[in-house]
């Protein structure tokens, strides 16, 4: 059984459940209610996205694909804070 199956038996179900003019307004219901679902949504990821983008950063992080510049989120190797040392200083200083 398809997907456009199953909305059309759940379809066909309310149809006789509730009749075609409850039908519609609950159908008219369920639309308001995803807009406004999405709309919710849409200024939360936009809220959220700008707090993010306000907040100060400690550059430290947690990636440990950091060093490598593996990560898209993490900063490139060249605008990453200089606190560790080379590799080479360490091998001498051991």
């Amino acid at each position: 059984m398809g997907f456009a199956t199953e909305i059309l038996f759940v379809l066909m179900l309310a149809l006789l459940v509730l009749g075609p003019k409850r039908l519609h307004t609950a159908l008219a219901h369920l639309a308001r209610a995803k807009a406004e679902l999405e709309n919710a949504t849409h200024r939360l990821k936009s809220q959220l996205a700008a707090e993010l983008d306000a907040a100060p950063g400690t550059g430290k992080s947690d990636c440990s694909y950091e060093s490598a510049g593996h990560c898209e989120l993490c900063p490139t190797p060249e605008s990453a804070p200089q606190s560790r040392e080379p590799a080479e200083e360490l091998l001498i200083g051991s």
